[in-house]
Parts: C-alpha cells; structure tokens; sequence
C-alpha cells in the first residue's frame, strides 16, 4: 500500500511578476500552481550535486577546462 505525503497549507507572499511568470510556466507544464511551486522547491532543496559535478563546476570556474582540438574531433566524427 502506497504512503502519501502529508501536504499542509501554507501562505506566502510574492511579487506579482514573480506570482504571474510562475502561473504561466505552470500552465505551459500542465500543472497546478500549487504543484509547479512545489516540484521547484523540492528541486532546490533536494537536487544537490554529486562530489565529480562539484569538481566540474570548480574546474569551470577557476578556468582549467580542457580545450577540445576541433579538428581531431572533426576526424573522429567523420569516422563514425
């Protein structure tokens, strides 16, 4: 048997742009305000990178990414 969530009801303020723009992205994903909201919030609270993304993003930051040779990937995608 599945175990549902306990969702509570809850009030916040917010922009009226913010509010509008969040409606509009949630009518082009074809969901509720409400879920839109939430689904955004469980993203920014729950999705955090793993130790070779955060590597990655220091790497970019500090400069060090690796320079791709066109032309050797030019070749190697003519071999495919």
């Amino acid at each position: 048997m599945e175990t549902k969530a306990i969702k509570r009801q809850v009030a916040c303020r917010l922009n009226e742009d913010l509010l509008e723009r969040l409606r509009e992205n949630a009518k082009k994903a074809n969901r509720s305000l409400s879920n839109y909201v939430e689904c955004i919030l469980m993203d920014s609270v729950y999705n955090k990178p793993n130790e070779t993304t955060i590597a990655a993003m220091k790497e970019a930051e500090n400069g060090e990414l690796e320079v791709l040779d066109l032309v050797d990937f030019e070749k190697y995608v003519a071999s495919l």
